[in-house]
């Protein structure tokens, strides 16, 4: 492993170039990857494993939305796509990429064939972390791995497509086999990683609760929606307010502080908004500062999947959820900005 300084602090993390693909290939050559789960992580992993030259099949419900996204994608039924328990008992390491309620809900099936020597791979340490609540508690006879992509499988996938990588973490949670390890280094190299770094079950899943309620989804959303909506009570246009709050974030200054960071783009803007963002970047640390962790103690005392757990298993969730994201859709906000992006330059039909 690379020895890397972060800010200070030194890290082992697991580069390309110490662990390339041909020796990830050596590692998984006998295994046969059983990929149950075709939704959100699914199709971006099982693709890229696929594309790397390592043997992948799909294990869904015939007849669903996903088995024909899967066909759609190459799979072909009764050679690399199967129903789910049929992919389970074929596979030498089981994917389990379903949702956090649906790996609940398909755990009794699943650890039938959860043979001794075999592998249970999470890209979500939920289940297992919040083992009480979940049910989910693997045999000690079976390796249990994660790799945890830091990005959607969508992203993870046109990334790979455009020859890049999203980093990953990747954790051991139970080594039956001695392999373990290897398994789940190799499996991050087959599904596109950048680097990985290690990590375990509970702070992974710790972390991306964290981010996703905070600044990665719910922090964010929350912030884009406070400063459009003091923008349009002050007088201010709904294309000016979302120009100013989103466009000009997304697709200007975020691809630079992604570039070089933020400290550089602090040094390569105006000199009045140097000052004013150096100013006022405090009032807002320190003003979701006790938000942050409110936040953090609610995932770690199970607060958050206590909630998740209950609300995602109440048989009208999916008609309630369909609700909400159609009130986030149809906001002001949200309906200008897809306005806005029918306006950018590659959105204009060419005269």
């Amino acid at each position: 492993m690379a020895k890397i300084n972060f800010g200070g602090v030194i890290e082992e993390v697991v580069t390309r170039e110490e662990f390339p693909l041909d020796k990830a290939r050596e590692i998984l050559k006998d295994e046969t990857v059983a990929i149950i789960g075709y939704g959100v992580q699914g199709p971006g992993q099982a693709l890229n494993l696929r594309d790397n030259g390592i043997k992948v099949i799909i294990g869904q419900r015939k007849d669903s939305k996903t088995w024909d996204k899967a066909i759609a994608d190459g799979w072909v039924p009764g050679e690399t796509l199967f129903e789910i328990e049929e992919a389970a008992e074929k596979g030498t390491i089981i994917q389990y990429l379903l949702s956090d309620a649906g790996q609940i809900a398909l755990w009794p099936t699943i650890k039938k064939y959860l043979t001794p020597g075999k592998a249970l791979y999470f890209s979500h340490g939920f289940g297992i972390t919040y083992k009480e609540q979940t049910g989910i508690i693997p045999a000690a006879d079976i390796d249990v791995i994660l790799v945890a992509p830091k990005g959607s499988g969508t992203s993870l996938r046109r990334l790979f497509l455009a020859g890049k990588g999203l980093n990953s973490s990747f954790a051991v949670h139970q080594d039956a086999t001695g392999r373990g390890r290897d398994r789940a280094i190799a499996l991050g190299i087959g599904v596109g990683s950048g680097y990985l770094f290690e990590t375990d079950f509970r702070k992974e899943v710790f972390s991306d609760l964290t981010g996703e309620r905070g600044t990665l989804m719910g922090a964010i959303a929350g912030i884009f929606e406070a400063q459009y909506n003091t923008l349009r009570r002050n007088g201010h246009s709904p294309s000016e307010a979302f120009n100013e709050t989103v466009e000009e974030l997304t697709q200007s200054l975020m691809p630079l502080v992604a570039e070089n960071g933020m400290d550089w783009m602090y040094a390569n803007c105006s000199t009045t908004a140097q000052r004013g963002a150096l100013d006022w970047k405090g009032r807002f640390r320190d003003a979701t500062q006790p938000v942050f962790d409110e936040l953090y103690e609610s995932v770690a005392t199970g607060k958050e999947a206590e909630r998740t757990i209950k609300l995602n298993s109440q048989p009208d969730y999916r008609v309630k959820l369909e609700a909400e994201l159609k009130t986030l859709h149809d906001s002001e906000i949200w309906q200008a900005g897809q306005a806005v992006r029918s306006l950018r330059p590659e959105n204009q039909p060419e005269k």
